[in-house]
């Protein structure tokens, strides 16, 4: 009989892996995009992961999120062995523990702000009135109280983002993933959701792994975790 994973405690971790491997197979082709990964992310850390592109740091990302499965190695997240659930059981730890926000928006393009904002709580079952409260203060806290029923199209860049950060941190999440959150705005506009987005993980003290080629990026971490080639070589 297969043993049961350990139940983390307070004290220990809130993200572990082991001999975490993602292999990428086609007829022709073996990438190794993750190779023996051993990591421990404390609860309410804030972890920069820094590579070149294609160096594995978000094949990590996804990894821990759950949103692929491993060739080799374990992932337990809040005590939990996600690389042995289902899809169906990895969609409802997703909804009670993590928040995303991605480089491209992802925003629903036909949802006004105050919608995508509120999406999150919707797919949780929050009635329409109390997570339209919600979004709606939270949106204003974030400056876009004048942009509530503008889409996405209408919105800048860095308007966008912070949309796709209140959608992302409104359910208060346990841990937060972003990968590459700046990577599509300029300097002043990146500095700005940079520092919206770390006061706003001290203020709930969740985890933020935070995939970033920018060292300036980094540096706001309590931990940089350096990965080239698949290997973290630095941490």
């Amino acid at each position: 009989m297969m043993k049961a994973e350990p139940k983390i405690t307070a004290m220990e971790p809130i993200i572990i892996t082991k001999n975490l491997t993602k292999i990428y197979k086609t007829k022709s082709t073996r990438l190794n995009a993750l190779n023996n990964a051993n990591l421990e992310i404390a609860k309410g850390e804030v972890v920069a992961v820094v590579g070149t592109s294609g160096s594995g740091k978000s094949t990590l990302l996804s990894l821990l999120a759950g949103l692929e499965t491993p060739s080799a190695g374990k992932i337990i997240v809040k005590g939990e062995a996600i690389h042995r659930l289902s899809q169906e059981k990895l969609v409802d730890f997703r909804l009670r523990y993590v928040g995303f926000i991605f480089q491209s928006f992802n925003l629903f393009a036909d949802m006004s702000a105050l919608e995508n904002a509120a999406f999150s709580l919707a797919c949780k079952g929050v009635p329409r009135k109390e997570r339209t409260k919600k979004a709606k203060a939270l949106l204003a806290d974030m400056g876009l109280k004048a942009h509530l029923s503008h889409k996405p199209a209408e919105l800048s860049g860095g308007q966008q983002q912070r949309v796709a950060i209140a959608r992302a941190i409104i359910t208060n999440p346990k841990i937060i993933f972003a990968d590459e959150p700046t990577g599509n705005l300029d300097t002043k506009t990146s500095a700005q959701i940079m520092d919206l987005l770390s006061d706003s993980v001290k203020a709930s003290g969740a985890t933020l792994v935070l995939v970033t080629h920018d060292m300036k990026n980094a540096a706001r971490a309590d931990r940089i975790i350096k990965i080239t080639d698949g290997v973290i070589h630095a941490d």
